[in-house]
C-alpha cells in the first residue's frame, strides 16, 4: 500500500502560523517531487508549493515570503511551514507526490499520489 499522510492542520487567527507535515509510506518517495495543494470552498484545487528530490522549490505568488516547503529524506517527510496566515489561506491542504521532475509537475499539473487532506482554517 502506498500512502501519504498529512498532519498539522488546525484553526488559527490571522497572522498565526502552522506547520503541515506529510509522511510517505515508502522510501521511493525520496526520488519524487513532493507538492502541497489546497482547495477552498467553491474554488478549484491549486498548487501551493512543491519541492524536487534535490531540494529545489517552487511556490505560488500568493504565498511567497510566507510559506516554506522543505523535506527530510531520512524521515521520508515533507513540510509546509505557513507563517503570516490570512483568511484566504483557508482550505483543505493536500500532500502529493510524483516521479516527474519539479519542472515536469509544474508543466503538467499532475501528481500520481495524494493524501487525504488536512483542514486549515484562518479566522480574522
Amino acid at each position: 500500500q502506498v500512502s501519504l499522510v498529512e498532519s498539522g492542520g488546525g484553526s488559527v487567527q490571522t497572522g498565526g502560523s502552522l506547520r503541515l507535515s506529510c509522511t510517505a509510506s515508502e522510501e521511493a518517495f525520496k526520488n519524487y517531487t513532493m507538492g502541497w495543494f489546497r482547495q477552498a470552498p467553491g474554488k478549484e484545487r491549486e498548487v501551493v508549493a512543491a519541492i524536487s528530490s534535490r531540494g529545489a522549490t517552487y511556490s505560488t505568488d500568493s504565498v511567497k515570503g510566507r510559506f516554506t516547503i522543505s523535506r527530510d529524506h531520512a524521515k521520508n517527510t515533507v513540510y509546509l511551514q505557513m507563517n503570516s496566515l490570512k483568511p484566504e489561506d483557508t482550505a483543505v491542504y493536500y500532500c502529493a507526490a510524483d516521479p516527474k521532475t519539479l519542472l515536469g509537475t509544474i508543466a503538467t499539473g499532475k501528481y500520481t499520489y495524494w493524501g487525504r487532506g488536512t483542514q486549515v482554517t484562518v479566522s480574522s
